[in-house]
């Protein structure tokens, strides 16, 4: 029996009217596409009452199949799915084409606009033919869930689920959770105490009946899928019993090898060779520096374990490896600074005085190595004057195109701080002021008032070398003010270099071991940039943070809720619907050449040692076709996408090639064969 076909192609407003022939494509349609019996076009298809019409046309005019030619399936897909539904249709009989992407944003000329879209919609309704009913499979969620990285935004996530009464288990590298927050002075624009606010969070996490703290741990292995995961997690050996240490701190105090602390105070600091990065670290449970610890080079000392009371020192503690299970993942973990040695026209490394962000941040906090004195490496002399340099390494080709977000309010802060803690006066070197959130404008206006001298260009170089007697000690940098329109040196005693933000370096590395992508840049990639910024294209796998891409606190904070809402949503439902577009091997055909295991991007398919073939793991594939044009045996069906309906798709978009022009003569291609065994 002949399918009956209905048609509907969206306005979209005047995006896609502007350049298409809306209302001829749909006159077109009903009267060359074969087996269209309804073909109408409608201003915005999917508000409410363009639903209503395809939900009414299903029931009234009987049909089996529907197309809709509109904007992107990413956007509308589940709409017109979820419609479809509504009037007792399988939802997987419905085909979408995009023609606001495709046709109307792409061109300048209606004519051929209107022609394309004629193409795209004939190839839809041929496809939509031989598209089978799909039933949607559902698995239970484990309520448990694993947030990587112990920032504020994986704090955030892991606090929110906790507090709902879910278990957390909180994954981080370092010894102590806290992150990048943890070593600021203050946070703009309001200047409050960055522990202040973060230390609260730090103790609730630890403290949390919810939560287990696993710190000092990596991410070693994700299997399984949404709703089932099987982690593996190093947990990295302190040298310190977990459970007899009470964080007295008498074994760090008696410790007699002191090291540059190039982690927590970023080479501006020492700490002794058994440490915890910070007095307010939680948990307070020291950790050796088997690097630089006497006993583990030398085989002498052991004054920690003389001087513990509680015996808790064990240098024989070996890494432990911890198996857990968990429904959803949340990552969050977050970003590095660039490193300025890459630009070495700005001195860093070679002229004492020239500093990183975050070596400022640690000279200017009140717990870092000089008291929050803001002085000279000498330790002791003042500045009298400073110059801040924007965009170093970001909004730059040659290293990070991305603008780091944060830089320019950063800058702001430190030149608050400057100027309230000393006399010095300050200038800072920007390519253009991006203060676009609450309160950041005021804070500009601010800095201004109190006298902070703004500079647009780009800095050159920093350099040492004087050419003026007023220049000599100093360090000159060289820019060109595009306000003035002319080259300048500026001599100042202080550089502070605004670092751009980067991902972590194994990002990519821990990206592939959860089955998750990374953008070109390293930045995890979410599922849709506007629509779903938090989620990823691996069911079950969500992003919160800096690891996204560089933001300042409050966006972080609200990622790591949003993460924690959408896991919640989640586990509330107690179990998630996986679509059904997936790939399928004919297990009694398949060679075990395990060529689509390799090339699989979501490692959604097993190898069975035993019987020597491969499988789909349903829960895990995304139906992206990989694995179906690898196959050299041909033994590999991906539902939805199979050879019988790209065909029918093919001929479809060739309407005006057909001898007759289509009209009405367009034939249906007979199903898929059965694939040949090998």
């Amino acid at each position: 029996m002949a399918e009956r076909v209905g048609v509907y192609v969206c306005h979209c407003g005047s995006n896609i009217a502007n350049m298409v022939d809306v209302e001829e494509v749909a006159k077109w349609a009903g009267k060359n596409v074969k087996d269209v019996v309804v073909a109408k076009d409608y201003k915005f298809m999917c508000s409410s009452l363009g639903q209503q019409m395809i939900e009414e046309d299903i029931k009234n005019e009987k049909l089996t199949r529907v197309v809709v030619a509109a904007c992107s399936p990413q956007l509308h897909e589940k709409t017109f799915r979820r419609a479809c539904q509504n009037a007792g249709m399988n939802p997987y009989l419905f085909e979408m084409a995009n023609v606001r992407e495709h046709v109307s944003w792409v061109t300048k000329d209606k004519a051929a606009g209107t022609e394309k879209t004629k193409a795209l919609v004939s190839a839809a309704a041929e496809r939509v033919k031989l598209q089978q009913p799909l039933e949607p499979m559902f698995v239970r969620v484990n309520p448990a869930t694993m947030v990587v990285g112990g920032g504020i935004a994986g704090l955030q996530a892991a606090i929110e689920l906790a507090d709902a009464g879910y278990h957390v288990y909180l994954v981080e590298r370092s010894p102590s959770i806290g992150g990048h927050m943890a070593q600021f002075d203050k946070t703009f624009p309001t200047l409050d105490c960055s522990a202040c606010i973060l230390t609260p969070k730090m103790s609730e996490a630890g403290q949390h009946e919810n939560i287990t703290l696993l710190t000092y741990s990596e991410l070693e292995e994700v299997s399984g899928s949404v709703g089932n995961f099987k982690v593996k997690i190093r947990k990295k050996a302190r040298y310190v019993d977990y459970d007899a240490c009470t964080g007295c701190g008498i074994c760090t105090e008696k410790c007699p090898r002191k090291v540059l602390d190039t982690d927590f105070e970023v080479g501006m600091g020492y700490r002794k060779a058994i440490y915890s990065p910070f007095p307010q670290a939680v948990p307070r449970i020291p950790v050796i520096d088997t690097a630089n610890c006497t006993y583990f080079e030398r085989g002498k000392c052991r004054v920690c374990e003389k001087v513990c009371a509680t015996n808790a020192i064990r240098f024989e503690q070996q890494d432990e490896l911890i198996e857990v299970e968990v429904g959803n993942i949340i990552m969050a973990t977050g970003w590095k600074l660039f490193d300025c040695h890459k630009l070495p026209q700005y001195g860093y490394g070679r002229l004492a005085n020239v500093y990183t962000s975050m070596e400022f941040e640690r000279l200017c906090n009140a717990a870092g190595p000089t008291g929050g004195k803001i002085v000279l490496r000498d330790g002791k002399t003042e500045p009298e004057s400073v110059a801040i340099v924007h965009c170093v390494g970001s909004r730059d080709s040659n290293h990070n195109e991305n603008c780091s977000a944060i830089c320019c309010m950063a800058a702001m802060k430190f030149g608050h701080l400057v100027l309230e803690k000393t006399k010095a006066k300050v200038h800072s070197f920007y390519i253009d002021i991006r203060a676009n959130s609450k309160g950041y404008e005021e804070f500009y206006q601010r800095l201004m008032e109190e006298g902070m001298v703004f500079v647009r260009g780009k800095v050159a170089e920093v350099t040492d070398a004087a050419r003026l007697p007023s220049e000599k000690g100093k360090l000159i940098v060289q820019v060109e003010d595009t306000l003035v329109g002319r080259q300048r040196r500026i001599p100042v005693d202080m550089v502070i270099l605004m670092g751009g933000l980067e991902p972590q370096a194994d990002a990519k590395e821990l990206g592939l071991k959860c089955g998750i992508s990374c953008s070109m840049a390293g930045w995890y990639t979410e599922r849709h940039p506007k629509l779903d910024p938090v989620a990823t294209m691996t069911d079950g796998i969500f992003v919160a943070g800096s690891c996204q891409g560089p933001k300042d606190i409050p966006a972080s904070v609200a990622q790591g809720a949003a993460a924690a809402a959408r896991v919640m949503g989640m586990i509330t439902k107690g179990e998630v619907m996986i679509e059904p577009i997936v790939a399928s091997i004919n297990e009694e055909a398949c060679s075990g050449c395990r060529i689509c295991n390799n090339m699989c991007p979501y490692n959604a398919i097993e190898f069975d040692e035993k019987l020597e073939v491969s499988r789909v793991i349903t829960a895990l594939c995304k139906g992206c076709g990989t694995c179906v044009a690898a196959c050299p045996a041909g033994v590999i069906t991906g539902a939805h996408f199979n050879n019988g309906q790209i065909f029918a798709e093919i001929e479809g978009i060739l309407w005006d090639a057909k001898p007759n022009g289509g009209n009405g003569a367009s034939k249906t291609v007979s199903p898929e064969p059965e694939p040949v065994t090998s």
